[in-house]
């Protein structure tokens, strides 16, 4: 059962919302001002130790968010045959999401990308990009960059609200 993330600009929160079958159209109001949401692209779990990543911080400026779901939707079986004790397996269903999407990755993405195709430790590329991976950007469209609006992490509202 799907759990899609939304965000509100007005109250720069990301909010994830239950849905209990896939649901690609609905666009709930915000759970504090009541103000149209907009979808979010939500990261891969981090495939060491089952922990989660934090979510991101949407789309790229100008992304076909339809393609985005194609894409996902083509993955989702892939995703769930990946041996969690081999990080190139990992690296190997970005690298295919990435072509699929024509999403480029950051600088610090592509760097933690390449050396979990080296098979490095997750934890270990982790602990040493943390820092730098949580500045940026993860994806950028056609390599246009960062994309605009706030320099602060939007808050991540905790609670699972019904879509």
């Amino acid at each position: 059962m799907p759990v899609y993330e939304f965000y509100c600009e007005a109250c720069h929160t990301v909010f994830s919302f239950f849905s209990p079958s896939v649901n690609t159209t609905k666009v709930p109001g915000c759970p504090r001002c009541a103000k149209p949401l907009k979808r979010q692209m939500s990261l891969f779990a981090k495939v060491s130790r089952g922990q989660e990543e934090p979510a991101g911080e949407g789309l790229p400026a100008g992304f076909d968010e339809a393609k985005m779901e194609k894409a996902f939707a083509m993955l989702a079986g892939e995703a769930e045959k990946i041996d969690e004790n081999d990080p190139r397996q990992a690296a190997q269903l970005m690298r295919k999401l990435t072509d699929a999407t024509g999403l480029s990755l950051g600088a610090g993405m592509e760097e933690a990308l390449h050396r979990l195709e080296r098979g490095e430790d997750p934890d270990q590329i982790e602990a040493e990009m943390g820092d730098l991976l949580e500045g940026e950007e993860p994806f950028v469209a056609g390599g246009a960059g960062k994309k605009g609006g706030s320099k602060t992490r939007p808050r991540v509202d905790e609670t699972l609200y019904d879509l």
